[in-house]
């Protein structure tokens, strides 16, 4: 028997048989520090199974559909991988609309974006200064953005939990620049006793007014000790004042505090119009956002993202919401499979990732995505039906890829500081979520025996967030069982 026919015999096992699961009880280590976070077994999911064995070594509660947070961007990168392939890039195209003769545009420089969700400030510098390598050196029109490829509900910002301005409630837009973020960069200065404030990028816009106190106490949680009151001008929405106000520690070092501020197109244009202008450019008109760009240009030029395969280790390591929503809205009309016309929508890319389970022959019938990013309070999925998403990846030619996404346990990401100076320091591939009232981690690990083990584990209580230790006991008990 051929080693390709032992795996499809084997696929056909795991997937299409309902085999039966050992509900035991979790280890005693994981049970007594889930006692002492207060934390009862009944609030939690678990599952855990050896790559290439039959039987899971642990499910607790597994069926049970829960809320996986930030987990759930495993089901969209996983899904963005298989569809779209690791090569996959998105295309934001620039047209001229007016006459072009000699570096002047007599008209408007039309932008189209498709969602990539990496146009972030080195890459839109970089796609500023290829238009201007065409030799386009005058514009005496406007700046037009098209958002038309996406058809999405509008949507407050400050609806999921009140915070506007935080960066992670930041909403998708098929021309995104820079994530709409400014990044106030905080920057002892002991020899004045005070705090610099360096905003990237620089605006015209933003007025900033700092008091913050510098003190020599330990850092700690330097977020919570101060306060952004943040002001719009009334008389001009394009102008914003931010407050600083509270205390920043010498030992914090520099830190950076990254806020959305600004409306989407007033900070295109004020960026566009800025780098243009470094690279020698003149731009004489003001801002218009257009339904859809005219029909019949011609693109002057289109700019290529990043791969899929390192978007999405941005997304997995540092659980990037708005490029996995970004993401998620593209499996909708870009898929070669599952391909549906523009503009993408949400319930497209539902339908799409519904198709792609059903044909890998994976039935979750308890699994509801909002916006594939785990930033919801109605996505849910079982422990083991997350666990059996891991171990088809793990047989998908896009496993290296998938892997490599996800955070290393006391090396990088959301796993940095986590499982420090234990045997599993840098032998686990761990996506981590986070939202009130829920904690979630799944991924790979290597035992003592280099077996590796796909692992779930989400709780979902109250007091969720002391939980911690009780994944981290299960990890290290997995390694050593």
């Amino acid at each position: 028997m051929t080693q390709s026919v032992r795996r499809i015999i084997l696929s056909f096992v795991l997937f299409n048989f309902t085999l039966p699961v050992f509900s035991g009880n979790l280890p005693a280590p994981v049970e007594q520090a889930l006692k002492r976070a207060g934390v009862p077994v009944s609030a939690v999911g678990v599952y855990a199974h050896e790559i290439g064995a039959l039987q899971p070594l642990l499910a607790v509660n597994a069926d049970m559909a829960m809320n996986p947070a930030s987990v759930m961007k495993l089901v969209t990168t996983f899904a963005g991988l298989e569809l779209l392939g690791p090569a996959y890039t998105w295309q934001t195209v620039i047209y001229a609309h007016g006459k072009l003769e000699s570096g002047v545009l007599k008209g408007d420089l039309v932008i189209k974006g498709y969602g990539d969700p990496k146009l972030d400030l080195e890459n839109f510098w970089s796609l500023v200064y290829r238009l201007r390598q065409t030799g386009l050196q005058k514009i005496t029109g406007d700046l037009v953005l098209d958002h038309s490829h996406y058809d999405i509900p509008r949507e407050d910002p400050g609806a999921f939990d009140g915070q506007p301005y935080r960066t992670y409630n930041i909403l998708p837009e098929a021309l995104l620049i820079n994530y709409r973020t400014t990044t106030l960069h905080l920057i002892p200065q002991p020899s004045h006793n005070s705090v610099r404030v360096v905003v990237e990028p620089a605006s015209d816009t933003l007025f900033l007014q700092n008091d913050l106190k510098l003190t020599r106490n330990r850092c700690g949680d330097w977020r919570h000790l101060l306060d952004a009151d943040i002001l719009l001008d009334q008389d001009n929405s394009s102008r914003v004042m931010v407050k600083l106000n509270g205390t920043y520690s010498l030992h914090c070092g520099k830190r950076s505090y990254p806020l959305g501020l600004h409306d989407s197109s007033m900070y295109t244009f004020d960026l566009f119009k800025r780098l243009w202008e470094q690279q020698g450019g003149e731009l004489h008109g003001s801002v218009v956002i257009d339904d859809e760009a005219p029909n019949g240009l011609t693109p002057l030029k289109v700019y290529q993202s990043p791969p899929l395969a390192e978007i999405i280790r941005g997304i997995n390591k540092y659980s990037n919401n708005i490029a996995a929503r970004q993401l998620y809205l593209t499996l909708g009309t870009a898929s070669a499979t599952f391909r549906n016309p523009p503009p993408a929508t949400l319930a497209k890319s539902e339908s799409v990732i519904k198709q792609w389970l059903a044909s890998r022959q994976l039935n979750f019938p308890e699994l509801v995505i909002e916006n594939g990013s785990g930033l919801s309070r109605k996505e849910r999925i079982s422990a083991n039906h997350m666990g059996k998403l891991l171990l088809a990846a793990f047989q998908s030619p896009v496993m290296p890829e998938f892997i490599a996404s996800m955070p290393i346990a006391s090396v990088d990401g959301t796993m940095r500081d986590r499982l420090s100076n234990t045997a599993v320091s840098g032998l686990a591939h761990m996506k981590t979520g986070a939202l009130n009232n829920v904690r979630a981690l799944a991924g790979y690990m290597l035992d003592q025996s280099g077996r590796r083990i796909a692992v779930v584990f989400f709780v979902n209580h109250a007091k969720a967030a002391s939980a911690r230790t009780a994944m981290d006991e299960l990890v290290q008990w997995l390694y050593v069982r």
